[in-house]
């Protein structure tokens, strides 16, 4: 199982537009990127992409343009699943799997697509491509979201997706003792907002879950390219 970060960035990216900050300055000068976030999953030959970001045109030709095999939204918002629409005319329309609330509303906005959709349960594990996947309840008020779990042969990721550090018990056993937790750290230190980690809630969250490793995405352009831990759009990690 091989998983890359295809975009490590919040719903502006960085660099944002029409920004001189010191992060989005380094940015324009070296071409250094946060793409909104999503993750490439290759198992046994197979892809699986979660969640479709806005990005996903310029992810999908930088990672060698796989076909992509199956597709998990982790909740309705924009830059977690507009980018569905670039399969148009690229290659057969994946079939996506999501909570049932995330599937119908996204699916009236691709209505003009036929895909397949495959309502999940969280925590009721399904196989998928050699991997036991389960959705996990996130807390990320108002809108409904999951986080991921991802086993293979021995091996486990998990991905918190958009939340704050207010996890339900069974979500917080489902996360323990990851090979790598990627983290939801939308903020550095002096910010705090409610439906979002910053960047101590969530490295205290990979302590707290004794993740063997971790890795930080969904970050703004407020949070320094040099943060440990911090994600970087391309990087891949292989298991077992």
């Amino acid at each position: 199982m091989k998983v890359t970060l295809l975009g490590t960035g919040d719903a502006p990216g960085t660099p944002k537009i029409g920004c001189t900050c010191s992060q989005c300055t380094i940015a324009q000068r070296t071409g250094r990127t946060r793409l909104r976030t999503s993750l490439l999953v290759e198992s046994r030959g197979r892809h699986l992409l979660i969640d479709t970001s806005p990005d996903l045109r310029l992810q999908m030709l930088k990672s060698g343009s796989p076909r992509i095999d199956a597709v998990i939204w982790t909740h309705g918002h924009y830059d977690h699943f507009m980018g569905f629409g670039e399969f148009y005319r690229v290659q057969p329309m994946p079939k996506v799997f999501s909570i049932s609330e995330t599937l119908t509303y996204c699916g009236e906005i691709f209505g003009f697509l036929k895909f397949q959709r495959q309502a999940v349960a969280p925590y009721q594990p399904f196989p998928l491509f050699g991997m036991n996947v389960t959705l996990v309840k996130v807390s990320h008020p108002p809108t409904p979201a999951c986080g991921v779990v991802l086993e293979y042969e021995g091996a486990k990721v998990g991905f918190t997706s958009d939340t704050n550090a207010d996890l339900p018990p069974l979500t917080r056993e489902h996360l323990t003792a990851c090979d790598i937790l990627i983290l939801d750290a939308l903020v550095p230190a002096q910010f705090h907002i409610a439906k979002h980690m910053n960047v101590p809630d969530a490295t205290g969250l990979a302590k707290d879950m004794s993740a063997r490793s971790y890795r930080l995405v969904h970050m703004s352009h407020h949070v320094p390219w040099d943060i440990p831990g911090g994600g970087t759009d391309g990087e891949s990690f292989e298991y077992p």
